[in-house]
């Protein structure tokens, strides 16, 4: 009799807790979900989709949970699932129960939330940062090499594997659960690029605070050079209100006369649930068609 290549390659324990795994139809009311899920449900296309397909079809890739020590179950994967199901006034859902520690749960949380279509770097952040303490957890060291941007005994290449992402870019986005929550949704609507934010994350929280009034205030963000002079001056313990102040009303050598609009000015002209980008794309949008107009106009003269 031969041998599997599952018995080969997997241990007795995992395929004893493969065998227990069963799809079930449980009820929403007993799905909780997942503790400090870093991934935000949005009401964006690909949600709606997503509730449109649930509409015509039904679920079709059952959702990930594992049973709680209260008799219910803690949802790993399938969190918009669940809101779209809601939203359709569905009572139950189909689920694959496995048995998983905690360590384990998290790791296939983080996976599965990756293969997104459009994921925030808040989100990938505090995803990195719960996927990078599970792997520890496990014991699982690939790389004791020492990163620039990082301590030695870390898994960051193992941790960014899934996203294609290296181990200092791992590095670089976990920095960024460093950021004040007001700066990290500046990073999240683009107003704040990517390279910038991870040197701002160097910066105390009060200094942080600083310069959040000092950017509101001269209604400008910092760019990747000022970010960097604000680190160095952070590390070397010379970083105040004042020196924050004057760095941001420096101009940029690049600096291009902006136009700025409140949100309030336009917001009754699109639906409550849209995104800055989404009003943004749709704006840019009625301005070519305005632009088109204004051509065949004087193209008619």
């Amino acid at each position: 009799m031969f041998t599997s290549l599952d018995d080969l390659f997997t241990t007795q324990e995992e395929r004893d807790r493969k065998q227990l795994e069963r799809v079930m139809l449980l009820p929403l009311s007993g799905l909780r979900p997942f503790k400090n899920h870093p991934f935000k449900i949005q009401n964006d296309e690909e949600m709606e989709r997503i509730v449109e397909s649930i509409r015509k079809v039904g679920v079709l890739s059952p959702g990930l949970a594992r049973p709680t020590a209260d008799g219910g179950y803690e949802l790993v994967s399938g969190h918009r699932r669940l809101a779209a199901c809601q939203q359709l006034g569905l009572e139950t859902m189909p689920v694959v129960v496995r048995e998983m520690t905690d360590d384990e749960a998290v790791i296939a949380m983080v996976d599965a939330n990756l293969q997104r279509e459009h994921i925030l770097p808040s989100e990938k952040a505090f995803a990195y940062k719960m996927k990078l303490e599970a792997v520890r957890n496990q014991g699982k060291r690939t790389d004791l090499a020492l990163s620039q941007v990082a301590t030695k005994f870390d898994s960051a290449a193992q941790v960014g594997e899934a996203a294609n992402d290296s181990r200092d870019q791992v590095f670089r986005f976990i920095r960024l659960t460093n950021l004040i929550p007001e700066i990290l949704a500046k990073v999240d609507e683009g107003k704040i690029a990517f390279n910038p934010a991870v040197e701002l994350s160097y910066l105390s929280e009060e200094q942080q605070r600083d310069l959040l009034t000092a950017m509101e205030k001269n209604q400008c963000t910092p760019s990747h050079a000022q970010a960097i002079q604000l680190k160095r001056a952070a590390q070397a313990v010379t970083l105040d209100s004042e020196a924050i102040q004057a760095l941001m009303q420096q101009e940029k050598p690049n600096q291009q006369e902006q136009i700025k609009l409140w949100r309030e000015d336009f917001r009754s002209f699109f639906p409550p649930h849209y995104t800055g980008e989404q009003i943004k794309r749709d704006i840019l949008k009625g301005l070519e068609l305005l632009k088109r107009q204004r051509e065949r106009s004087r193209d008619a003269r």
